[in-house]
């Protein structure tokens, strides 16, 4: 059975290792909900956890909730710049920070203006970074329980999130703070590089929602 999932900004190991381990189809219908990973994904830094978070463009008044593909970045404020300077004091000593960087920068450096289809490329960015295609089809319609998917959807929630049984590897900062479980997929890419596909494929991931 293909999963259903959100694209989410550089998403959490767990979220990648279920896309690298299965068929997946792609929500776009929903609509777009804070405190979640669609805007935000967590890193590690000589402080502990990070968060690193997208602003977004709010409407208010009669338009009410966004779509998810209708909604915009907040570009007038150089979130990108920012991002991509935490990354680099986070990860330029990880043993494959440098390998990777020509390909991420460029994604800190464009136009883009849509939060989804932004999300969309930071995925297929970490996909080609690890040698795997990303899957590409969407849902055409939102259903709140659908019948031929196996919901994995619960996985974008960043504050009721499921404990993951997940073996440790070197992190940079882990000396200081321990081994951090679950951040985005870019912490397992910078600290295992090649073995990061097989790190992801032998997770044992329990996708039903707790």
């Amino acid at each position: 059975m293909k999963v259903l999932l959100h694209p989410t900004y550089f998403p959490s190991i767990a979220t990648f290792a279920a896309i690298v381990q299965n068929e997946v189809v792609w929500e776009v219908h929903d609509n777009f909900q804070k405190q979640t990973y669609r805007n935000r994904c967590y890193i590690s830094t000589d402080k502990g956890k990070h968060m690193l978070n997208i602003p977004i463009k709010h409407v208010g008044g009669k338009e009410g909730r966004q779509k998810y593909v209708d909604v915009s970045m907040e570009n007038g404020y150089n979130w990108k710049k920012e991002h991509w300077r935490t990354l680099e004091t986070a990860y330029r000593t990880s043993p494959f920070f440098e390998f990777y960087e020509d390909e991420l920068r460029p994604l800190y450096e464009g136009s883009d203006h849509n939060l989804l289809d932004f999300n969309l490329k930071t995925m297929k960015t970490i996909a080609d970074c690890m040698g795997i295609q990303i899957p590409t089809e969407q849902t055409n319609r939102y259903e709140v329980a659908p019948d031929s998917l196996l919901d994995a959807r619960f996985l974008v929630n960043a504050k009721k999130e499921k404990s993951w049984m997940m073996n440790s590897y070197p992190q940079v900062f882990e000396e200081r703070h321990g081994f951090i479980t679950n951040l985005s997929v870019l912490d397992l890419l910078f600290n295992e590089g090649t073995n990061a596909q097989t790190y992801l494929k032998s997770l044992s991931l329990d996708l039903k929602h707790a």
